[in-house]
Parts: C-alpha cells; sequence; structure tokens
C-alpha cells in the first residue's frame, strides 16, 4: 500500500494533532490523516501494536510510543513539554475520534492550561455511524459514554438517560451489554432500543426491538468486542415542548 500519494499537510512544529483512525474497515482511513501521521516527529497512540499495523497497512514508518489511561499522568506533562520544545506530536486512539471516551482529553485541557495549539484531523466515528445506522430520530441526540459497572450507579445512570428528549447513544463492553438491557427493560420495557456491532466490517449487524427483544439476541458471536447501544428519546411532545 505504499504506492498512495500522501497530500502535503501543514504541520508546524509545536503542535498536536488529534487524528481520527477506522473503527473496522481500514478503506475508512483519510489522506490527510496518514499525511499527518508520516510527519509526526512522534506519534502517541493508546495499543502501539495496533497502530503499528494500521501504518504498516499504508506503508508509513512512525515512531510511536503509548499513551493510554494508565500512563497518562505521567505521559502529559512530558508531552507539554517536547511541545514547548518544537516537537511535532500526533494523537491516535485504536479506533475513531481520540478525546471521546479516551485519555486524549486529558492531553486537551492540559494544551488548553500550557496556551498550547492543537488541531483535530477528523473521520470515523462509532457514535455517528451506529446513529444513522440505528433508524432512530438523529435531530438530537446524547452522547453518554459508558454506563458504570456499579449496577445502582448504572440504574441511576439509566434513568437519566430515559428522561432525554433526543436519542442516547452509549458505548458498551460485550462483557456487560446483557445487564444493561435487562436494566433497560425493567426501566423502560417499551423503549425502541438498538445495538449496533461491528460497525465497517464485513459481518456488521444492527439489532432492533425493545430492550428485552434485543437482549435475548445478545449471545455467541454478538457478544464480543465493543457495542454501541442506542435508545429512543421521549420525544419533544412527552416533554411539553
Amino acid at each position: 500500500m505504499n504506492d498512495i500519494a500522501l497530500p502535503e499537510v501543514e504541520f508546524p512544529r509545536g503542535l498536536c494533532q488529534f487524528v481520527a483512525t477506522p473503527i473496522g474497515n481500514l478503506g475508512d482511513m483519510s489522506l490527510r490523516g496518514l499525511s499527518v501521521l508520516a510527519a509526526a516527529d512522534t506519534v502517541l497512540a493508546e495499543d502501539t501494536r495496533h497502530t503499528r499495523r494500521l501504518l504498516t497497512h499504508y506503508g508509513i514508518a512512525a515512531h510511536l510510543e503509548s499513551y493510554h489511561d494508565h500512563n497518562k499522568d505521567r505521559m502529559v506533562p512530558r508531552v507539554v513539554a517536547r511541545l514547548h520544545e518544537g516537537e511535532r506530536i500526533a494523537v491516535v486512539t485504536d479506533a475513531g475520534m481520540p478525546c471521546v471516551s479516551d485519555p486524549g482529553f486529558s492531553l486537551v485541557r492540559a494544551l488548553a492550561v500550557a496556551d498550547l495549539p492543537w488541531t483535530v484531523v477528523p473521520g470515523p466515528s462509532s457514535v455517528l455511524a451506529a446513529l444513522v445506522l440505528s433508524g432512530l430520530p438523529p435531530d438530537r441526540f446524547h452522547f453518554y459514554g459508558y454506563p458504570p459497572r456499579k449496577r445502582g450507579a448504572r440504574r441511576r445512570f439509566l434513568q437519566e438517560a430515559l428522561a432525554e428528549v433526543g436519542t442516547v447513544i452509549f458505548l458498551e463492553s460485550c462483557h456487560r451489554i446483557v445487564t444493561t438491557l435487562e436494566q433497560l427493560a425493567e426501566l423502560a420495557p417499551e423503549r425502541p432500543t438498538v445495538v449496533a456491532r461491528e460497525i465497517t466490517k464485513r459481518h456488521e449487524e444492527i439489532l432492533r426491538g425493545v430492550p428485552d427483544e434485543v437482549r435475548v439476541q445478545m449471545t455467541g458471536v454478538r457478544l464480543k468486542g465493543e457495542l454501541v447501544l442506542l435508545i429512543a428519546g421521549l420525544g419533544r411532545r412527552a416533554r411539553g415542548e
């Protein structure tokens, strides 16, 4: 894949760029994103092995360093110092847009405090892709990230989400999706619910129904990877708007 002609990009020294990466299909990587990764002095990656496979696929050599939840407190001040020295740094996550339910946001906050510039190379997003695939109203939506792991906290979290007017979007682990759907069935048994899995991949699948109907389908190979869970909002009439 190293015969791709990449466009020239501006990458001033001391700039940090947050680059979206494919959520499944490698063909979704933008040419601009590839150019930025090729030009960076350092690419910060959640899992360097995962990102190395992406770069190798496109014939790009880059200096990779780990940046994740477990080392962000140590890494953030170092990255800020290196940007002050004029290093050009790109940040990626394993899939999708950095900073969205991702440790990249800790770095963004530090850059703002240090008055350092940053920019975004947009691209694939499981949240927006799932919203379009779901068939639920997209005119108003709310992203709630990952539900809490503890049952009581998750119940309160879901109650708050179920009071929203617009479509609500969650990210959920395959290990907890059944429990979350069980609680949704208790709280809002008739609320339209969708689970999107393997988005952009060969076995992409969208499961629709009320919470219990979707829950009984979550078995076998469907309990794999990260999932996007969506629920219909109350609608404006129900809230008196």
